[in-house]
């Protein structure tokens, strides 16, 4: 039962990283045809490298959430511990900034202005979830704890030295 709950923390990542990029380069593809810009094989290579950058962050954080937070990414099975390790002592929320990073290269990768309108999308609706549901909610579960990582922990930004709490 533990092995099915934690892979329902895949079905978001499958459904903003694979099924609507595919949907989105498919729908593309008919409605366009013939590419407007066909990107070199240099920038085909960095969207490639930024994509697998993105994937493995994501792939890390949901390894974090399954260890060290005993949840899943699901807001109907949230963290029983608070992440404060790894990826989470630069930036607070390193799971949807590896999923934008994974959906930029895919931009990247096959030149889709879908996809990168996805992504800016994706980071909105996700900044508004943040203020007014998760972070509320998390200093509602965790108290004092999350306040201070809060404090000196940015939301996207990552700082370059990571935070270690006292």
């Amino acid at each position: 039962m533990n092995i099915l709950r934690h892979l329902s923390s895949f079905i978001a990542p499958l459904v903003m990283g694979f099924l609507l990029p595919y949907w989105i380069i498919t729908s593309e593809h008919q409605t366009f045809p013939h590419p407007w810009i066909t990107p070199s094989i240099l920038v085909r290579i960095i969207g490639g490298l930024i994509t697998a950058a993105g994937f493995i962050l994501l792939i890390q954080c949901i390894r974090l959430f399954i260890l060290i937070g005993n949840g899943t990414i699901m807001p109907w099975d949230p963290t029983r511990k608070l992440i404060i390790v790894s990826l989470y002592r630069h930036v607070r929320n390193p799971m949807i900034l590896s999923l934008i990073i994974f959906q930029v290269g895919q931009a990247i990768l096959f030149s889709s202005t879908g996809i990168a309108l996805l992504a800016i999308f994706f980071f909105i609706i996700n900044t508004i979830y943040f203020i007014f549901l998760e972070e509320p909610g998390l200093e509602n579960r965790f108290g004092q704890e999350y306040i201070e990582y809060k404090r000196n922990v940015p939301r996207w930004i990552p700082r370059i030295k990571p935070w270690r709490p006292d």
